[in-house]
């Protein structure tokens, strides 16, 4: 879409397929910034995902930790996590969106140095909570600079990307806890969690060469370093000074009186029906994603396969390998087909598929014992769960929520809804083992077979479909309620679309 203005008026029109915006070039700045999200990614989940799952077996027999202890140990860097996403929104709006990436790295570098290091559980705990803050400020501005530096033609794409740099962190962490589980217990894991802090130079060096997102440039009233941005970003100098000018709008400074200044809090707390609408989509969708239980699959698959009948730590440890293998590998679909299928068709895909999975999960557990049988069946039945995860609701949870704000509302909305990710895991994390205990492992999955039912109603009656969108026409998407059960514009949309005076 492009923008054609006329004094004060902006009208919006439809693009052909032959314009510049099919024609976008992503250039070496562009993939500095992909690298650098992806390698804290990586980072963040070597050390508080895939290994903990690990680690917990051996720091619960070097350190004697209770099972409330473990639960706490696991599930608190979800909680905690909230106060970084919280406080990177506030954080990115005045320093900008990659220095708080810069620093969401070194808060959650201090804490792993510090687990690594833990001569006690307290101890432990303190670097535990630092982590948890670097994560939630992480979670929160990485997928907002990719939305708001990427072309629109490929955000989805860009956006979801960095979520196999996650899975493959996952899965790094899982192989690491396989490799170092026949050292000795009390080294073990201290290794496993140190080791995610070597990528932390290149998170260094990343920052002095990526870009800033030109939305928050924008916002500053520094409009030609923005330009200078949108240039390195699309091969169209005309289709840059349309963005510039959409970017400008949306930020309130094109024309100043189509919002009034009201504080940023204010209005997500008193919303308009446009930003309520916003809010259900965008937080309900991150809420959604943990739900379902894919923390407890993540965060405690020895405990389920020891379950189903594994008893040898090493075998445990071996299948969590091929859980993570099947997670990284099938995020691939989800980055080819997301800016192609769309987000909804790869949502409903993901829920219904881990609905039937789920169900499947919890009947096995609960009614075949143990046994070879039950055995293969729960690995293979894990693996699908966490294979319908990474094709839908797992990358695409971050592209929505980081797409559908207006500018002057995303980066706190978007932590917002990062802050009920992150309290809806740590709930997940927190009580797995207490429940599992109390109605067994099959009737908690039983229980995440429920809420993935409800996770199905929700995507067909709150997630719109965005893909091929600019950010500015999805804000206008939730301003005229008409559109949201639309697919693609029609011409005959764009009378609706001439911005008022």
């Amino acid at each position: 879409m492009g923008v054609q203005g006329n004094g004060t008026n902006q009208k919006y029109e439809r693009m052909g397929s032959e314009t510049a915006e099919e024609e976008i070039v992503l250039t070496n700045n562009l993939q500095h910034k992909l690298a650098e999200d992806e390698n804290g990614s990586i980072i963040n989940n070597i050390n508080n995902v895939g290994v903990m799952s690990g680690a917990i077996i051996f720091i619960q027999e070097d350190l004697k930790i209770s099972e409330f202890q473990e639960e706490v140990l696991v599930g608190i860097l979800s909680i905690v996590s909230l106060l970084g996403s919280l406080a990177g929104g506030k954080a990115s709006d005045a320093i900008g969106r990659k220095w708080t990436m810069g620093l969401a790295a070194i808060i959650f570098q201090s804490g792993a140095a510090v687990m690594s290091l833990a001569p006690s559980f307290q101890v432990l705990m303190i670097g535990r909570l630092l982590a948890g803050i670097g994560i939630g400020f992480g979670v929160m501005i990485a997928p907002v600079y990719i939305a708001e530096i990427s072309p629109s033609i490929a955000r989805g794409s860009l956006t979801s990307f960095p979520e196999i740099f996650v899975n493959l962190g996952i899965l790094l962490g899982y192989i690491s806890n396989y490799a170092f589980s026949g050292l000795s217990v009390h080294i073990n894991w201290r290794i496993m969690l140190g080791v995610g802090i070597l990528p932390s130079v290149f998170i260094g060096f990343a920052l002095f060469i990526i870009p800033e997102s030109p939305r928050w440039l924008v916002m500053q009233n520094r409009s030609d370093e923005a330009r200078s941005v949108l240039l390195k970003t699309y091969d169209s100098e005309m289709e840059v000074e349309n963005r510039l000018a959409e970017i400008q709008v949306a930020a309130g400074i094109a024309n100043a009186e189509k919002y009034e200044e009201k504080a940023v809090w204010n209005e997500i707390l008193h919303p308009t029906p446009a930003v309520r609408g916003m809010l259900i989509t965008g937080c309900g969708i991150q809420c959604v994603q943990q739900i379902t239980g894919v923390d407890a699959i993540v965060y405690y698959s020895p405990t389920i396969l020891k379950d189903a009948g594994i008893t040898d730590k090493t075998k445990l440890l071996a299948g969590t390998v091929a859980v993570g293998f099947t997670k990284t590998i099938c995020i691939l679909i989800a980055i080819f087909l997301i800016d192609k299928l769309g987000r909804k068709p790869l949502l409903y895909i993901s829920t219904i598929g881990m609905t039937v999975s789920l169900f499947c999960l919890s009947l096995t557990l609960t009614f075949l014992g143990d046994g070879q049988v039950t055995i293969v069946l729960t690995m293979l039945l894990i693996s699908a769960n966490v294979a319908f995860f990474s094709i839908g609701l797992g990358p695409i949870c971050w592209v929505l929520s980081s797409e559908i704000f207006p500018l002057r509302l995303r980066a706190q909305a978007s932590g917002l809804g990062a802050v009920g990710n992150r309290v809806s895991s740590g709930i997940v994390c927190m009580s797995f083992l207490s429940v599992s205990r109390a109605i067994t492992v099959g009737g908690s999955f039983f229980v995440f077979f429920l809420f993935s039912v409800l996770s199905v109603a929700f995507v067909h009656n709150c997630v719109p479909e965005t893909k091929g969108k600019s950010l500015e026409q999805i804000e206008r998407l939730f301003q005229n309620e008409g559109e949201l059960q639309g697919g693609e514009l029609e011409m005959g949309d764009t009378q609706r679309l001439v911005q008022k005076q």
